[in-house]
């Protein structure tokens, strides 16, 4: 199977390393962690759907980040709960393209929404009187549906261009499928491929974390002159910045690893920062918001504790 003959692969093999050797036990924990992913994901859409107060564009931009984050994960944890309690690892040619679409239409949403979130609390704080009729509830989902339409064109041009690909192995170093891991595996020249990641990297990696830094330079400039104004700016911002710095890192972390090779960093190292950028922004983005965001906070003690009073009230009539 080295050779050009190997077109149209049925299998391609994931290489786990020597996570194999407790393959059962990361296993649970990756069940776990998806379980607690869903569920803290579905509390902040569920309270922000739920509760009247909470339908203005900053709490439905959150709700998009954490629908995001569901989706991400979907794409990503079930494939590899099977690997992990298999005895083989492998993926089928179509599912691996099918992931490859899912995790970078994830990435791409997941930026672009950062940097709409950003915007959004910039116009917010800077520009208080005219936020009303220049952002509403109606204009955010507009926007949300135009980021799910901008990243999903520009994704599938990317898969497309891999699936053209005729390739001459199918082993892939890593334990999730992922655009570059394929496009290496081609037999012909890779050029247009290459120069359109180029493309979509600058464009995540190197425009939209600009025009966020941007975003809360100005933010900070106007709330600097009140302090006050900068309290109440920092509580608001800081999730959305903690968010964003730990998800940039990650996906830079992964472009180096590209350019110095994978055989080149350590295998565990390789594999915990890859996985983050797939795991920990889902994870966290709840938490951050749920404890940050008073108000979300607020409404979601009350929901269980609605329902705690409910089930005592039931006992009572038992």
């Amino acid at each position: 199977m080295q050779n050009s003959t190997f077109s149209s692969p049925l299998v391609l093999s994931l290489t786990f390393g020597t996570i194999s050797d407790f393959n059962y036990v990361y296993g649970v924990i990756s069940l776990l962690g998806f379980l607690m992913i869903i569920f803290s994901n579905l509390t902040i859409i569920c309270t922000v759907y739920l509760n009247q107060s909470l339908h203005e564009p900053m709490y439905v931009f959150i709700s998009a980040l954490c629908t995001n984050g569901l989706y991400g994960s979907i794409s990503f944890f079930p494939s590899l709960i099977v690997n992990l309690f298999s005895k083989t690892q492998i993926i089928s040619y179509a599912a691996c393209i099918t992931q490859i679409f899912c995790i970078y239409f994830y990435v791409s949403c997941e930026m672009t929404l950062m940097t709409v979130m950003a915007y959004d609390r910039y116009m917010c704080i800077c520009n208080p009187l005219s936020y009303s009729t220049l952002m509403n509830l109606t204009k955010a989902f507009k926007i949300i549906i135009g980021v799910w339409l901008y990243s999903f064109i520009s994704i599938i041009v990317h898969t497309l261009l891999t699936v053209r690909l005729p390739l001459c192995d199918n082993v892939i170093l890593k334990i999730y499928c992922d655009n570059w891991s394929v496009v290496r595996l081609s037999c012909i020249d890779t050029t247009v491929n290459n120069i359109y990641g180029l493309f979509i990297t600058v464009k995540l990696l190197g425009v939209m974390p600009m025009l966020v830094i941007l975003s809360y330079v100005k933010i900070l400039k106007v709330c600097a002159k009140s302090k006050d104004n900068l309290l109440k700016a920092m509580q608001t911002c800081t999730p959305q910045l903690i968010s964003f710095v730990i998800f940039v890192t990650d996906c830079l972390f992964e472009v180096i690893l590209y350019r110095l090779g994978p055989t080149q960093v350590p295998y565990g190292l390789r594999v915990a920062m890859l996985l983050q950028s797939l795991v920990v922004p889902p994870f966290v983005n709840p938490l951050l918001y749920g404890m940050k965001m008073q108000a979300i906070k607020v409404k979601i003690l009350q929901c269980f504790t609605m329902k705690k009073r409910e089930m005592e009230k039931q006992v009572d009539n038992a």
